[in-house]
């Protein structure tokens, strides 16, 4: 059963891609992972010879507006050659992508945003999508939603072909190897894909998991097959268990692990079945306990992203994506349509320093539809004042 790239509704068709460019960059490191020592108050009055902790506190008190003038004159000076804000800074870093097989789904958008802050990408594609992924990046067919927003493209130094539902070739059966879309590809189970990441490049920091496929997927659960439903589950939720499992003695302590998932797992949406939303309730599940595993075993971060729905190809797929989304624009907190780039600066976000005390966390990135108990485009609500966006 082939994997799917999650986006929009995290139904899509993914797998690994070609091999770009092998360039590798490692700056910059050192400077993420600066140490910041707390120095006691007995050693403060030390050093700047204070006698006790008291004379120190009436010192600073008598001083005030002397030192507030110094503090915001230093302050002044140095943002006129400092970049203001807090910046997300990927540089040396490298991500492994698991389901970019083209440039229109949520696996594009994080790698971009990845590639923003200055980490190097590397990307995992569905074998029988390789060759064309592979021939669109070469004919720049890609190279419009490439650019950075330094004016840059985006690189990505290689892609590996992938079929994360295999965790070993012994696992694939012989009517998969010998299917004519796996012919010429080699060493794309999810061990040998870790096997070749470890050969070229030693090590990665993030990976990021972007599959998701159900068979049976437009099927109510009752309707769905046993067959149906464990597909779901081995594509969309075991394969998370199975990358992380593989790649994470090659990723670096203090990395980060993140997933898609989407509100089906904790709420009714009626159309997305077959075993789709128990694997999304999986997949949550999961990330829970890997975070104290990966957490406990090499300080590796571990988090979820619940997004919204997306107009990705790969959602179309399901039939009902437009629908979900003029429902959003209608009943979410905020009314926009959601973009895929803001799922992607969520995921550097989490990926980055600035993120480093959060585990095991479903993060939301969908406008704020979560919080909504009704839907208030029901015609019961009609008479009521409730407030429209008027930007």
């Amino acid at each position: 059963m082939a994997t799917t790239a999650a986006s929009s509704l995290q139904m899509a068709t993914a797998r690994p891609c070609i091999s770009s460019s092998h360039r590798v960059f490692r700056s910059g490191a050192a400077m993420l992972h600066g140490n910041v020592k707390v120095v006691s108050s007995s050693k403060l009055s030390s050093a700047c010879h204070i006698s006790s902790v008291q004379s120190f506190q009436r010192s600073f008190t008598s001083s005030s507006l002397k030192m507030d003038k110094f503090v915001t004159k230093a302050m002044a000076g140095s943002s006129e050659n400092k970049p203001s804000g807090l910046p997300i800074n990927l540089k040396g870093k490298r991500a492994f992508i698991a389901g970019v097989a083209d440039d229109n789904g949520y696996g594009w958008a994080i790698a971009k945003s990845l590639a923003a802050a200055g980490a190097e990408i590397l990307v995992g594609t569905w074998v029988p999508a390789l060759n064309i992924f592979e021939s669109s990046l070469r004919r720049g067919k890609f190279d419009e939603s490439r650019m950075l927003p330094d004016g840059s493209l985006m690189e990505i130094t290689k892609v590996y072909p992938l079929d994360a539902v295999f965790d070993t070739l012994d696992d694939v059966p012989e009517e998969v190897k010998s299917n004519k879309r796996y012919a010429g590809s080699s060493n794309w189970t999810v061990q040998e894909a870790a096997e070749a990441v470890k050969s070229d490049f030693g090590s990665i920091d993030i990976l990021v998991h972007s599959l998701a496929n159900g068979p049976e997927v437009t099927k109510p659960l009752l309707e769905t097959s046993r067959k149906g439903y464990l597909a779901a589950i081995s594509a969309s939720s075991y394969s998370y268990v199975s990358l992380l499992k593989h790649f994470l003695p090659i990723i670096n302590p203090g990395g980060s692990s993140l997933s898609l998932t989407y509100i089906a797992s904790e709420r009714i949406i009626p159309g997305y079945g077959g075993g789709m939303s128990s694997a999304k309730a999986a997949l949550e599940s999961d990330t829970r306990v890997l975070a104290f595993e990966a957490g406990r075993k090499k300080r590796i971060r571990v988090n979820t992203i619940s997004a919204g729905p997306l107009r990705s190809r790969a959602a179309k797929a399901i039939g009902f994506i437009d629908m979900m989304i003029d429902y959003s624009l209608v009943n979410a907190p905020l009314q926009k349509e959601l973009s895929a780039e803001e799922v992607g600066n969520t995921a550097a976000f989490l990926a980055s320093p600035l993120a480093s005390a959060i585990t095991g966390s479903v993060i939301y990135v969908d406008n704020g539809l979560n919080t909504m108990g009704v839907g208030v485009d029901s015609p019961i609500f009609e008479k009521l004042d409730i407030p429209k966006d008027q930007h």
